[in-house]
């Protein structure tokens, strides 16, 4: 009966020891996530804009997404989203396939300049769905013209 107990004891305290070191990691992962997101937000920057109805990437925006390939080898697990956007100018097909032009012109960047791996690179457009600025001036425009960068 002695043994018996003492087994349970110990399988009690094992389990313990267990669960907290998972606790931990599962504390350690989501404190590692908050500093890849306000390093990514605000250190890095997470957005790059587009001229008018185009998707090339400017000198500005190839300088941002070199440096968020470096952040993203440094959290070499991390997956991302990155976000295609229109301005409201245009129907809502076009610029759906604007968005996803924009979004996969920064993949592109990523992955072939910035050597991150394609699989942890995800692409979504939202067209003209989520304006950043619903005005309708040239600087609203102006930054409805992105791609968002997002840790996942």
């Amino acid at each position: 009966m002695k043994k018996t107990i003492l087994t349970v004891c110990a399988l009690a305290m094992l389990t313990a020891c267990v669960q907290s070191g998972s606790d931990s990691k599962a504390l350690s992962s989501t404190k590692a996530s908050k500093a890849l997101i306000e390093e990514l937000t605000q250190k890095v920057g997470d957005k790059v804009y587009f001229a008018f109805d185009n998707s090339s990437l400017s000198e500005e925006a190839k300088a941002i997404l070199a440096k968020q390939a470096e952040l993203m080898q440094k959290y070499s697990t991390a997956t991302f989203t990155i976000e295609g956007h229109a301005d409201q100018r245009g129907t809502a097909e076009y610029n759906i396939g604007l968005g996803e032009r924009r979004a996969n012109a920064v993949k592109s960047f990523l992955t072939s300049k910035g050597g991150v791996s394609p699989s942890r690179l995800t692409v979504i457009s939202y067209g003209k769905e989520r304006l950043a600025d619903d005005r309708t001036t040239e600087d609203a425009y102006a930054k409805n013209r992105r791609a968002v960068t997002v840790a996942n």
